[in-house]
């Protein structure tokens, strides 16, 4: 005799195993993202709770930094900031590459080279040095403006998704739905919209959690340079940089950080393969 939640467990064990610790990892980061600022211990820019490198301790879990602000205080209200950035980026991205890149694959012909041609120069360029680049064209008055770090990450992750997404379109493109759809006079937009995005939504899906696990670190890297984030924002790539000096007197000022920037990123790549593989098992299933 089935119990009323064996239903609910049975689904559950069904589901990959990635995605099931990705999700374990994930959510205490949106707690604390949501949460962290009604409980945490010191204000982000607090200085002087204690003396600068303080080893942790009671009042301080993870020791202060070299202003004697509160290292777990920081880290758990940059948590809110880096998965902002990450998933606000990696959104806009993902809407314009994914945009663009169906386009292309329905419409072919000059737009479709001329684009790709484009999108082929942007890939060619290393992510640091185009984020380098964008950075510094836009003046020092734009530093560590959050929608700059955004369009920084969209500018880098847009192509990739939108060569990803035309490859998508081009075979929907020659399916009979979409020719039917092209005979009925309908717009390219609706076309896009109606036809293609439920199709290459799997895809697209699966794109946006690769990247968006990646942008942390890309984001942390510019912090790191002193190119992202600036203080006394507690951004976790920042917060590596500035108590880099002190790695041996108090390596808790860096390693918290550090952690909490490389479990955000397992947790999202571990979510998004766990999503890849799920959309997988069902176009196998259907």
């Amino acid at each position: 005799m089935k119990t009323p939640g064996s239903g609910y467990w049975s689904r559950l064990r069904r589901l990959p195993p990635t995605l099931l610790v990705g999700l374990a990892l994930l959510v205490p980061y949106l707690i604390v993202a949501l949460t962290g600022q009604l409980w945490a211990p010191y204000d982000f820019a607090q200085i002087g709770t204690g003396r600068p490198f303080s080893p942790s301790g009671g009042e301080h879990w993870f020791g202060t930094d070299q202003l004697g602000r509160d290292v777990f205080s920081r880290v758990v209200h940059g948590a809110d900031d880096v998965l902002f950035l990450a998933l606000s980026s990696t959104l806009v991205a993902t809407l314009l590459g994914g945009v663009l890149g169906l386009a292309c694959g329905l419409l072919s012909g000059w737009f479709d080279l001329v684009v790709m041609r484009i999108v082929d120069a942007l890939i060619g360029i290393p992510f640091l040095i185009m984020a380098l680049l964008i950075v510094a064209s836009s003046g020092p008055e734009s530093s560590g403006d959050f929608s700059l770090l955004i369009v920084v990450v969209t500018v880098i992750y847009a192509p990739r998704i939108a060569r990803m997404a035309r490859a998508v379109a081009v075979d929907l493109a020659a399916r009979d739905f979409v020719i039917m759809a092209r005979m009925r006079g309908e717009s390219t937009w609706s076309i896009i919209w109606r036809e293609l995005t439920p199709s290459a939504a799997g895809v697209l899906l699966v794109e946006f959690g690769v990247r968006a696990g990646y942008a942390p670190l890309l984001i942390g890297s510019l912090s790191f340079l002193g190119f992202g984030v600036q203080p006394p924002t507690p951004e976790w790539g920042l917060m590596i940089s500035e108590n880099r000096s002190a790695i041996f007197t108090a390596p808790m000022a860096i390693f918290a950080p550090a952690a909490a920037l490389a479990g955000i990123v397992i947790a999202l790549n571990l979510v998004s393969d766990g999503v890849a593989r799920l959309i997988g098992r069902a176009k196998a299933d259907s």
